[in-house]
């Protein structure tokens, strides 16, 4: 026995049908793990920031490039393949994205 996926009437609506609408739910997941991934960068971006120099310095730097990496491997599974733009919004310093082997 074979197995046909369903057909309709020319026109049909991809909405309307089992793909469609699966594709939407899988988009509307990518965006929000992409947003909650954007969120945990810029959360432990600030707290960097707020971590001044020292030894409190180290742990808010290995976070913080640990979350951009996460960040960026989303983005790539998204089909986000360049992160100039994310480096400039996020304003992600030199010494996180050394950390990650970018120049």
């Amino acid at each position: 026995m074979a197995l046909r996926p369903p057909s309709g009437p020319v026109g049909t609506d991809p909405m309307r049908t089992g793909i469609g609408v699966l594709d939407y739910e899988i988009a509307g997941e990518m965006a929000s793990s992409l947003g909650r991934a954007g969120e945990r960068v810029a959360s432990t971006l600030a707290a960097l920031a707020r971590a001044g120099e020292g030894a409190a310095r180290n742990p808010a730097l290995r976070a913080a490039a640990d979350a951009v990496y996460a960040y960026f491997i989303q983005r790539e599974l998204c089909g986000l393949r360049r992160h100039d733009d994310a480096i400039r919004e996020y304003a992600i310093p030199r010494e996180v994205l050394v950390r990650l082997g970018a120049r």
